[in-house]
């Protein structure tokens, strides 16, 4: 892997070249472990004019990791407790006599741009923006492997789940046992906070689980996802409780599968970001469902659950190959309920197969 991550910070350094800046200042976290593996939690990376260094603020033992470091980088470890590594680095860098440092913008307080131009007030700051974000836009193999068997943890919760009884249990303590779950089979956690939502709550996007419990004839919409080695996928899943599903409950679960179908087959190296959205939107305004609709369609997942790209209306941009999504459509109906079907895949040309799909639980209406 190490021979990776020195790509990466290699492709990095060209564009901050490319701009005229001949060294860059890494601070948000999941772009730090994209570029220099397994770090402390407050580290920051610089890429400087004689070496990439990591920044810790405390050592290595000291604070749990994820794996060490890549091998190749120089770390430095602030000697003190308190200190800001990225204030630190910036210091080290102006030693060094250069003139011009790329920065994380949309990353810094404005406390700490301050603090970075005091260390070093002749050092020119320009903005790296999301440059280490579009390059984590498209996954290597060893990524996808994890985000595969992040789904098949997922799926194997899910699963258990399905299996137990389910009436009568409130929803935050369904939420509790999945989380449970995901870890007894060798998560590292779970990706984001687990949305389980009955009767009413179901099909909210980002539901919070209550004290509700579960009931006959309720819809039981379920997300949730694997964190596993740093990498995170998502799922999600509608179901009906204990009983035959009512007609409309029927409809709008087949009108929102229609939704997910279209959104999932127009994955395709080249397709636009918004025309998959608009694939699987027209389905559900074309059912009358247009103002009960989410703002987005789907997103890209890896070190963060939600990352480029955004399948949304007004998204720009063309998928490439191996780009993992979410396909995520759902509908609410305020005092009824909803149904939401989630799926992680990963963008492959039709040569190839066409998308991946990860996450593989069924998407049949079961009634539990």
């Amino acid at each position: 892997m190490s021979e990776v991550y020195a790509t990466r910070r290699t492709r990095l350094r060209d564009r901050c070249n490319a701009s005229g800046n001949a060294a860059a200042l890494i601070s948000r976290p999941a772009n730090v472990r994209y570029l220099a593996g397994a770090a402390p939690r407050g580290a920051v990376l610089l890429l400087g004019k004689q070496e990439d260094l990591l920044v810790c603020p405390g050592p290595l033992d000291d604070r749990p990791t994820e794996g060490r470091p890549d091998e190749k980088l120089t770390v430095h470890t602030l000697p003190r407790p308190g200190g800001d590594p990225a204030v630190a680095a910036t210091g080290i860098l102006a030693g060094q006599g250069a003139e011009s440092l790329a920065v994380e913008e949309h990353h810094l307080t404005v406390a700490r741009h301050r603090a970075l131009r005091s260390v070093a007030p002749r050092l020119r700051l320009a903005d790296l923006g999301g440059a280490v974000e579009q390059l984590r836009v498209v996954k290597d193999e060893e990524e996808i492997s994890c985000l595969r068997i992040g789904a098949e943890i997922a799926d194997q919760a899910l699963g258990e789940l399905l299996e137990s009884i389910l009436v009568g249990r409130t929803e935050r303590h369904l939420a509790l046992e999945l989380e449970r779950r995901l870890v007894d089979h060798g998560a590292d956690g779970p990706a984001f906070p687990t949305s389980v939502g009955t009767g009413p709550n179901s099909g909210r996007r980002g539901h919070r689980p209550t004290d509700r419990r579960v009931e006959e004839g309720d819809f039981l919409s379920v997300c949730l996802g694997a964190n596993y080695r740093g990498y995170r996928c998502e799922i999600g899943r509608t179901f009906v409780i204990g009983t035959s599903p009512a007609d409309w409950q029927i409809e709008l679960y087949d009108v929102v599968f229609a939704a997910q179908r279209a959104g999932r087959e127009s994955l395709a190296p080249g397709a636009a970001y918004r025309d998959v959205d608009r694939t699987a939107r027209q389905v559900l305004d074309s059912a009358g469902y247009g103002e009960s609709l989410p703002p987005l369609t789907g997103h890209g997942v890896g070190l963060e659950i939600d990352e480029d790209p955004q399948l949304a209306p007004a998204a720009m941009g063309k998928l490439d190959a191996c780009v993992p999504v979410t396909v995520e459509p759902g509908v609410h109906l305020p005092g009824r309920g909803g149904v939401r079907i989630d799926d992680t895949l990963v963008v492959r040309p039709e040569a190839d197969g066409g998308p991946e799909l990860l996450t593989i639980t069924t998407k049949e209406l079961l009634a539990l």
